[in-house]
């Protein structure tokens, strides 16, 4: 038995049950690995059912308005990935008939699909015999061979991919989908793998050699920048106050919370309030919150502000009640630590019933 059939008997075995398995169409195994960028499995898989019960095939999400996607993708982050999954659907409907394409080199003229996740559908939905290389397999690969050198280079990835290529019978896509998901059980990043536990680990140097977290060998991180902000939960009657993001840079397009830069007194903070049309009549102190990014870290102050009703907010700045911000307005992650403040208040209506 060579290593290629050795793998997938193990991942007849063992493979992981997951919705997008289950019913793998080219719109699903499309959006599965969209939203498994940068993002684990155990997050994705409630997000995946949601968005696929609302807008169920390409169709649907050519044609969602942007409020109803990025409601949907709210608190996966990385929101550019869903923006051009949705120009990627208007051109599949327009250009494709409303058929994806099947081979790597045509998914990768689409926008927001790469080399990796071109591999992966083609290989997963089509059967394209091709290796989807993502950190997964980087990392095996790495650990099989010694790799010696830095793993984030266009020369480690072509190594890989020929390496894959070599071994990857019929079933192109089980084959790549047995390496993720021994990348995921097995052969885990961070930690020792459970190298009895492999189906590859006959062949393998570092096992051999004892040296299996010595690879895959990394480039030095760069310090994300710290931004010091302080956000303002500006409240009306059952209201609070958001406004939209530039169409550009960082969180693109999504909702926020009234915020500056730096980490402001209550005065200043009640000044800046004023400056956009905003009468205080009281402020209080919320807890400081962090949220990291990929290359960048917010290190967050809150004042909650109860509003004047009669004040006049400067343009762009809306008051939407809790619930419309729940149900219609997508907000970043990044804003959850003083989003819970509004969701307390409705917890309490409720409990007054």
């Amino acid at each position: 038995m060579n290593e290629g059939e050795k793998l997938l008997r193990w991942y007849d075995a063992n493979r992981r049950d997951l919705p997008w398995r289950r019913e793998p169409t080219p719109y699903h195994v499309w959006l599965s690995e969209i939203m498994l960028q940068q993002t684990r499995v155990e997050a994705v898989i409630t997000y995946y059912k949601r968005f696929t019960q609302a807008l169920p095939d390409t169709a649907a999400l050519a044609a969602a308005p942007e409020e109803q996607y990025l409601k949907l993708w709210e608190g996966l982050g990385y929101y550019s990935r869903v923006r051009n999954m949705h120009k990627a659907a208007g051109i599949v409907m327009e250009q494709y008939g409303g058929a994806l394409p099947d081979t790597a080199a045509q998914l990768r003229t689409l926008p927001g699909i790469g080399e990796y996740t071109s591999a992966a559908i083609a290989s997963i939905a089509f059967g394209e015999k091709i290796a989807a290389v993502d950190g997964n397999l980087l990392r095996i690969f790495a650990r099989r061979t010694a790799y010696q050198q830095n793993i984030k280079t266009m020369q480690a990835l072509a190594a890989a991919q020929a390496y894959y290529m070599e071994r990857m019978g019929e079933r192109p896509g089980d084959f790549n989908q047995a390496l993720m998901d021994l990348g995921a059980q097995i052969c885990a990043p961070h930690r020792m793998p459970d190298c009895a536990a492999c189906p590859w680990r006959e062949g393998c140097i570092s096992c051999a050699q004892g040296r299996q977290t010595d690879f895959p060998v990394m480039p030095a991180k760069a310090a994300r920048k710290v931004e010091e902000k302080t956000v303002l939960l500006i409240r009306g009657i059952g209201t609070a106050a958001i406004r939209r993001r530039p169409a550009r840079g960082l969180l693109a397009g999504m909702y926020e919370f009234p915020n500056l830069p730096g980490h402001l007194s209550a005065k200043e903070a009640l000044r800046a309030a004023a400056q956009m049309g905003v009468t205080g009549l009281r402020i209080r102190r919320l807890p400081e919150a962090k949220h990291i990014f990929t290359h960048r870290e917010w290190h967050m102050i809150g004042y909650e502000i109860m509003a004047d009703p009669l004040a006049l907010p400067e343009e762009g700045m809306i008051f939407v009640s809790t619930r419309q911000l729940r149900e219609h307005y997508a907000l970043p992650s990044a804003f959850a630590a003083y989003a819970a403040f509004l969701e307390e208040d409705i917890d309490a209506d409720r409990e007054n019933l």
